[in-house]
């Protein structure tokens, strides 16, 4: 009986929580603002009313408001309203600490350094990120919980790498490994080591089993890996076709790694769907992509400003010979109309990290200001998209101003369309920040 009554009280505490829980939908009305909706060229200047976290009304006539004084007012002073940016290919876990304190932290300090570069991510303007590798699982789920301040985030777990490949960081020194045996990082689910096509799909059904939006594999040599040269391609069809059977099984897809032709057309044979960097594809492998509708999320990587690589290391050499396609790349993405999302890609460099805005501007020796901005909101949303139910962010539509949209908004000091260098310093020129219909700064009165 004792027992009945504490089960009978503790029900009645946990609906009595539940009841103080719920409260009124917080509205905010942004009036006077020139807004750009992420997918048109041309502005309205109008109102927008924000309910809870989504986007209720937007008008270019006065919006009526309840008597009760419920409704925050903001007045845009005829500022430039346009929807929070995305960034399709970051890795939160590794962006701001150097490439040797990122392999020898312990996973506890990396998830607390990430959870502050996430925070100046959001203040940065990125209210959305897709992130591709390095662990954000955990990270994820705390900023969705409220625990630490960031972006929305698209996590791939830990990213899937043969041995030798672009993800194999570990030491010369670690093989022969011991079947069954896992390093560190592999542990804590940064990345996964995989050989054979049985061993990839263990793997990927690890990080779909964790929350995984999307599957992460490397496909071809890379920069920033000691044992691969570029022109390596990795995986095997057989190898590919395990990852991609099981992301499609769970209704998402595989993105993959990769700079080379060959990384490229073999990945596509497999059933891959989005290529990210690329830079060494060739005419025909362009072609193929736009036949076969695949994404192609490129990167900026120029050769300009201080490499993190000495000069002459195998990495830097590796670095030069990337960055030479990179306008190669664009030219071909451009030419075939294939669908082109935009990222960072940022890695062990808390400096560069915080030029994440100058990495969006640098697009304008390709692109339009419209064709930037398009791409880094509702082109990129596409692309997330592909998500599918994994979606974890599915009752709204994101990087656009529309109705029914989530509330994640930056108004600018000036027009980003006349002047897309706005972007480079969002610390004077984002004068309020809202991520799902939270305002995380607003200098307006200032």
């Amino acid at each position: 009986m004792k027992l009945s009554l504490l089960i009978f009280a503790w029900l009645v505490q946990l609906s009595t929580t539940t009841l103080v829980a719920q409260v009124k939908p917080t509205k905010i009305l942004i009036n006077n603002v020139e807004i750009f909706n992420g997918k048109d060229q041309k502005t309205l200047k109008g109102n927008v009313l924000i309910d809870n976290n989504i986007i209720a009304k937007i008008s270019a006539n006065a919006i009526p408001t309840d008597r009760s004084g419920a409704t925050q007012l903001i007045d845009g002073q005829g500022k430039f309203l346009m929807p929070g940016l995305i960034d399709a290919h970051v890795h939160l876990l590794f962006e701001s600490v150097p490439q040797t304190q990122a392999m020898m932290s312990d996973f506890a300090m990396l998830n607390l350094m990430a959870a502050k570069a996430s925070e100046k991510q959001l203040l940065r303007g990125f209210t959305t990120v897709r992130d591709l590798g390095g662990g954000s699982l955990t990270l994820a789920k705390a900023i969705d919980r409220g625990l630490v301040i960031g972006p929305r985030v698209y996590s791939s777990g830990a990213f899937i790498s043969q041995t030798g490949g672009h993800g194999d960081f570990g030491l010369p020194t670690d093989v022969p490994r011991k079947i069954g045996e896992l390093s560190y990082a592999e542990r804590n689910g940064m990345v996964a080591v995989a050989d054979g096509a049985d061993n990839v799909l263990m793997r990927t059904r690890e990080q779909l089993r964790q929350g995984a939006t999307q599957i992460k594999l490397m496909a071809g040599g890379g920069v920033s890996s000691n044992y691969d040269p570029l022109d390596v391609a990795q995986y095997t069809e057989a190898e590919f076709k395990a990852a991609v059977s099981a992301a499609e099984n769970w209704g998402t897809y595989v993105t993959v790694h990769a700079y080379t032709p060959k990384a490229i057309k073999t990945a596509i044979a497999s059933g891959v769907k989005c290529i990210d960097h690329g830079q060494l594809a060739d005419e025909e492998t362009a072609k193929l992509m736009a036949e076969k509708g695949i994404w192609w999320s490129l990167q900026p990587f120029l050769d300009e400003g201080k490499s993190s690589f000495a000069e002459g290391s195998a990495n830097r050499l590796k670095q030069i010979e990337m960055n030479k396609g990179t306008d190669i790349a664009y030219a071909l993405a451009k030419k075939y109309g294939i669908k082109t999302a935009w990222g960072t890609d940022i890695l062990f460099d808390p400096k560069v990290a915080s030029q994440q805005g100058s990495k969006l501007s640098v697009m304008e020796r390709w692109y339009t200001p419209f064709e930037i901005l398009k791409m880094a909101t509702s082109t990129n949303a596409e692309l997330l998209r592909m998500s599918g139910k994994r979606d974890p962010y599915q009752k709204g539509r994101l990087g656009e101003i529309t109705e029914g949209a989530y509330a994640d908004l930056i108004l600018v000091d000036g027009n980003p369309l006349d002047n897309i260098k706005l972007v480079e310093n969002p610390e004077k020129n984002f004068l309020l920040i809202m991520k799902d219909g939270v305002v995380y700064k607003n200098i307006l009165e200032k």
